[in-house]
């Protein structure tokens, strides 16, 4: 049985205190979200609050970032529209990445064997050159390796080797190296 009542943020670090968890949530909510927000200035900001963002990085409409200050992302990377970024850990994005439209990457979890449903969050680390799909999740924990794939509406919450493609179903095979 669970006692969530008994559930603490325990062993969890924001990064950063009130005053500046709620000034990031009024500008991501306000303006960095908005579609009149030019890709430039979601780079200026999330980097305002702490984020190594390489360059030439676009960042579209709709993207949330949970907490900027626990973001790396490396050069020539994009982030496709309404991509979300639940990083209560790090998420680190190599260079030439893609994370499509609506794409997940989910840092955060709970452990469900603890009664008090206590936190389970690791870090994510997308490799150079990896695709996330459209609607494709990455869990808490996961290494998407250089070039790898999680392909469209895919969930991956293992490690994704290099030249591998998961597709929908779970199946895994190699992909070719692009040119």
């Amino acid at each position: 049985m669970r006692d969530l009542p008994s559930f603490t943020l325990a062993g969890y670090d924001k990064g950063r205190g009130l005053l500046t968890q709620a000034l990031w949530f009024a500008v991501m909510n306000t303006l960095f979200m908005s579609w009149f927000c030019p890709a430039r200035l979601r780079v200026a900001l999330l980097r305002a609050f702490g984020a190594k963002i390489g360059e030439g990085v676009l960042i579209r409409h709709r993207v949330r970032v949970l907490w900027p200050w626990k973001l790396t992302v490396g050069d020539h990377t994009w982030i496709g529209e309404g991509a979300w970024l639940l990083n209560l850990e790090p998420v680190t994005i190599g260079a030439n990445v893609c994370v499509s439209q609506e794409a997940m990457l989910c840092t955060g979890s709970h452990d469900h064997r603890a009664a008090d449903f206590r936190y389970r969050n690791a870090p994510i680390v997308v490799e150079d050159g990896a695709w996330v799909a459209v609607r494709a999740t990455v869990l808490a924990g996961v290494t998407l390796g250089r070039c790898a794939v999680a392909g469209a509406g895919s969930v991956v919450h293992k490690n994704l080797p290099a030249l591998t493609l998961q597709t929908m179903d779970g199946q895994r095979r190699p992909v070719e190296e692009p040119k």
